[in-house]
């Protein structure tokens, strides 16, 4: 199949994304996830209980009894307290930085791609500047949105 220069370029960038730091600390860092015994055995256990609350959720009206409402209470206490174990993870800490990281480098790359399809000049536009925390409200400074 011969390749068009646009996709001759995509993959380049692909090759160019690989190179980057955010994108070898992401990979590092769910590398690290995936190995790390007692962070997969938290997942296994945030897993079963999401299913027995999934479970007694579906259960039909009728099949509910006067303990119903604090079966869901106790499932919803517990699964937030194994998310809470789950994201205390050094290891899950450092994935969710580079995983932060990572999508913002590519939101940046598609902004580029999208100003370049809508006919900005590649070299020239510019990124949106990133949105204040909280927004216009938060005092954080302007977003740029253009409704204020």
């Amino acid at each position: 199949m011969n390749e068009n220069n646009a996709i001759k370029a995509a993959r380049q960038l692909g090759r160019e994304l690989q190179k980057d730091e955010r994108y070898v600390a992401y990979h590092t860092a769910k590398e690290k996830n995936d190995t790390d015994s007692a962070l997969n055995d938290l997942i296994n256990e945030f897993n079963l209980v999401r299913q027995k609350l999934n479970l007694e959720i579906s259960k039909p009206t009728e099949q509910r009894d006067d303990s119903y409402k604090e079966k869901l209470d106790s499932l919803n206490a517990e699964a937030q307290g194994v998310y809470v174990k789950i994201m205390d993870n050094p290891n899950m800490k450092a994935f969710t930085d580079a995983k932060t990281q990572m999508d913002e480098m590519i939101q940046e790359v598609s902004t580029i791609i999208s100003l370049c399809c809508d006919g900005e000049n590649p070299d020239t536009c510019q990124l949106p500047p990133p949105p204040a925390a909280g927004g216009c409200a938060s005092g954080g400074g302007c977003t740029g949105c253009g409704k204020h």
